[in-house]
């Protein structure tokens, strides 16, 4: 018996033992903390990456901006009202000076340091049979090829010829208003842009006016309707229009999200001047999705 009360005794003691915490140590316990810790820098890292993003795509307007007033309408922000307006957007949003110079080159065909850009096409082939043509400028020609290959093969496309699926056309678009204020619609300049070589006229969202010419008279179609009707260039490019018998109808949202995730690794890369896609919206895509990926585009 005693035996037996003996053994059961040390037994719980043990036991006791063997379970119990003391205060101070309870205290040094970082499970909670550990758990806790992890979601918060969850959190930051998530609402950083979100930032960061917001931030690229504001420089890449910021540097599309600069190019384009640089090549309308020269280097010079005190002779370039345009250009010197971009600048200062571009100080303001903290714009490192070296990317701002680098922009202004561009517009121009040349790099920072003076040497000549060579214009580069690269052709792909997305998921959902969707077609890409993106224009380059670079100092580097294979480097741009083997970075854009790399983007394209990362989101699961194939470079292939898809250029023809799409018109090289001149395309002019000015702002709504004449230099006196009065609202001027496609109406008004349709006989003019006709005999100036223009080939469509248009109203977009914002309702500027677009002209749609054959890329050989897109300065001559812009300087006479500038003239003639007073209007004040916002845009002048070269672009790459899809056929409208080869356009993709996205009906997923998920594929839309797949286009701006690829569309985003682009904007990364310094000699992506435009990017175009043969898609079309389907009636299951958001409006505010589909304007974002409309505003990556350049079509």
């Amino acid at each position: 018996m005693a035996a037996t009360a003996a053994a059961t005794l040390l037994l719980r003691n043990h036991s006791r033992s063997s379970s119990y915490i003391c205060a101070r140590c309870r205290r040094l316990s970082t499970s909670t903390v550990l758990t806790s810790g992890h979601s918060r820098w969850s959190k930051i890292k998530h609402d950083k990456g979100k930032s960061d993003a917001q931030k690229n795509k504001q420089r890449s307007v910021l540097a599309k901006e600069l190019m384009q007033a640089s090549k309308m309408f020269g280097p010079d922000p005190n002779a370039n009202p345009r250009l010197a307006a971009a600048v200062a957007a571009a100080k303001q949003a903290g714009f490192p000076k070296a990317s701002v110079d680098s922009a202004i080159a561009r517009g121009q065909g040349v790099s920072s340091t003076g040497s000549a850009l060579q214009p580069v096409v690269v052709e792909a082939m997305l998921p959902a049979l969707i077609a890409v043509v993106i224009d380059c400028q670079t100092s580097s020609k294979a480097r741009t090829l083997q970075d854009l290959r790399t983007i394209i093969k990362q989101h699961e496309g194939n470079v292939t010829p898809t250029g023809y699926m799409f018109s090289k056309r001149g395309r002019v678009v000015f702002e709504p208003r004449r230099s006196d204020g009065s609202l001027v619609d496609a109406e008004d300049v349709l006989d003019e842009a006709v005999e100036a070589g223009a080939e469509d006229v248009q109203v977009d969202g914002e309702e500027n006016i677009v002209v749609y010419t054959e890329p050989s008279k897109t300065v001559a179609v812009a300087s006479a309707l500038s003239k003639t009707h007073t209007l004040k260039v916002a845009r002048s490019d070269i672009i790459w229009d899809p056929n409208l018998d080869t356009l993709v109808c996205i009906e997923s949202e998920t594929t839309v999200n797949h286009l701006l995730a690829f569309l985003e690794d682009l904007q990364d890369e310094p000699s992506v001047q435009g990017v175009y896609m043969n898609v079309s919206r389907g009636g299951y895509i958001a409006d505010s999705l589909w304007a974002e990926l409309q505003s990556k585009l350049d079509i």
